[in-house]
Order: structure tokens, then C-alpha cells, then sequence
């Protein structure tokens, strides 16, 4: 390993966390951590704190909460020996040019795509939605553009049939973190031979909202089945009933099964679960979750009500 360099962590949730700890191990020096500020959560709206708070308060490693991170934060935590490295791993911040040049070698961000594929916010989910073979972390310097700084390594890996954005998240948070502890071997060098990004293959992976939840059935079978798998553990892929919007958890398409019925057609309810026709093939609801209800299998919510013939999202 190159010389021992101080470094500041600014991170927020669980996919920050295997990196949070990558740095604890690499044998730097971990001067401090920078997290969002404690947020309401759950049913009693308590405040909570973010994870990598609480795994930095267990670690011994002080802890910043700003509103905005600034220079003057830096300079707080570093003292009289400055700062040598930033890491940001879903901090949830938009970071100012003067943060991102404060320290000696900058700041390098873990992000969860192959860049320059998926700059953005919702990088996996995006990949799912549009059906990609395969997916990637890539560590990367820094600049004041979203995503855009050179990459000083990147890491592959292929996304399975049943691949969720929950599933994958973690394995990404995983690889992430091991793309940073090659990379925190010699910073300097990876990063003096970091590679400027392709500006021709960028795509953007825009926040997800709600609405992109609701199922539509004009879809192909296939398509809809992504966007379940894509969207959990939020927005959810939903429709509506009468009584009002249900989540599908699981689903698969039956390709080969044609309906003659207009998209959002129950085409059959039993025990192998609900047939929804759709644009092109069959959506097989298998796990769902009525409102107001606890999930469950699909094939126990046909047993309690009719359903075959119903339009789901007909409101």
C-alpha cells in the first residue's frame, strides 16, 4: 500500500456501508464521517439515524451532519494536516466544486453502473427497467458534473433472470466496495491513471416517482415482469382494484399464452396464480399485496374474491 493518507467518508445508507467499512480496513486514517442529518422513520416518525451514523459512531469515527457540506466542514475535521482524500458513497448531496477540490488527491465517488450508462440517481433500477444483461460499480474522480469524472476502476457483473433492484443493490454494494479497496491501495496511482468517460454512450438514470409504479398493461408481458423485479423496494409495480391500488411483488410472463382480451383482463385466477392479459402474452401474478392488506400469494387473494374477467387499472 502507498503511504497512510487521511481521509473523510461522506456517506448515507445501507449501500454506502460495505464501503464505509472497506475504508475502515484499509489502513488509512479515517478522520471523519459525513452523514445526512437524522431523518423521521417508520410508523412513530422517529428520528433515525442514517446506518453509516451509526456504524461510525460503534467504530469510534466522528460524525458530521450538515445541511449542505462545505469547505468549512473539511477544514473542521482536518485540522493543521489537512485532508488528503474525500470518499462519497451515496451521501444524497450535490457537492460543490470547492468541496471536491479541498483535499490533496480530490474526491472519488463509488457509483452503482458501468458509466458512463446510468449517471444519475437511480442507476439500478434503470438498468433493470431497460432489460440490461449486465451491470457494474465504477469508482470514480469527482468533478462538478453529475457523474462525469474519469473512472479509475470499474467492476462488472451480470444480472440474473430473477435479479430484483433489492438483489442487486446489495451485490452492487458489495462490489463497490471491493472496486474501493483495490482502488484505496494507491490512490494516487489509480487515479492519476484514470480514464475520462465515453461522452457518445451516456445515459441518465433519472429519480424514480410513484406513478412509474402503475403497471401498464398495453405493455408486453416481459416488460411489465422487469418493472416489477425493478421497482421493490419502492415505488412497488401496482394496479388498482375497486378497493383501491394492490403491489405486485412477484410476477412472470407467459410469453406464449395469448389473451383475446383487452390488456388488464384476468384471464384466469386458481391456484398457479392470476393471468393478467397484457400488450403481447400473459402477466402471471404469483405474490401481491392488496391494499390495506399484508402481502401475500396471489393464489390465496383469488380464492377469497372472483377475479377472473375483472379489468385491473380500469379506473
Amino acid at each position: 500500500m502507498s503511504t497512510p493518507l487521511r481521509i473523510a467518508f461522506a456517506g448515507t445508507p445501507e449501500f454506502a456501508m460495505p464501503a464505509f467499512r472497506a475504508v475502515l480496513d484499509s489502513g488509512h486514517e479515517l478522520v471523519a464521517v459525513f452523514t445526512q442529518p437524522d431523518r423521521p422513520a417508520g410508523r412513530g416518525r422517529r428520528l433515525t439515524a442514517p446506518p453509516v451514523k451509526q456504524a461510525a459512531v460503534e467504530a469510534g469515527v466522528p460524525v458530521r451532519q450538515p445541511e449542505d457540506l462545505a469547505v468549512t466542514d473539511l477544514e473542521a475535521v482536518a485540522g493543521p494536516a489537512g485532508l488528503d482524500l474525500l470518499i462519497v458513497v451515496a451521501f444524497g448531496q450535490i457537492l460543490p466544486r470547492a468541496v471536491l477540490d479541498y483535499p490533496r488527491h480530490g474526491a472519488i465517488n463509488v457509483h452503482g453502473s458501468l458509466l458512463p450508462r446510468w449517471r444519475g440517481a437511480a442507476p439500478i433500477a434503470r438498468a433493470l427497467l431497460a432489460g440490461d444483461a449486465q451491470t457494474g460499480v465504477s469508482v470514480i474522480r469527482m468533478v462538478p458534473a453529475m457523474d462525469a469524472g474519469p473512472i479509475a476502476l470499474a467492476q462488472r457483473c451480470v444480472i440474473t433472470a430473477d435479479e430484483t433492484a433489492a438483489t442487486l443493490h446489495d451485490r452492487l454494494a458489495v462490489l463497490g466496495a471491493e472496486a474501493l479497496a483495490k482502488v484505496l491501495q494507491d490512490p494516487p496511482v489509480y487515479l492519476a491513471q484514470a480514464r475520462e468517460q465515453d461522452s457518445t454512450r451516456v445515459t441518465y438514470a433519472p429519480k424514480l416517482n410513484r406513478a412509474e409504479g402503475r403497471i401498464d398493461w398495453s405493455q408486453p408481458a416481459p416488460t411489465i415482469a422487469r418493472a416489477v423485479r425493478a421497482l421493490q423496494p419502492w415505488p412497488w409495480a401496482w394496479t388498482t382494484l375497486e378497493e383501491g391500488p394492490m403491489r405486485v411483488h412477484v410476477a412472470e410472463a407467459l410469453p406464449e399464452r395469448t389473451g383475446d382480451q383487452p390488456p388488464g383482463t384476468v384471464v384466469a385466477a386458481g391456484r398457479d396464480g392470476i393471468d393478467v392479459a397484457t400488450g403481447d402474452g400473459v402477466l402471471r401474478l404469483l405474490r401481491v399485496q392488496p391494499a390495506g392488506r399484508q402481502a401475500m400469494p396471489a393464489a390465496d387473494f383469488a380464492n377469497a374474491r372472483r377475479l377472473q374477467g375483472c379489468r385491473l387499472d380500469s379506473d
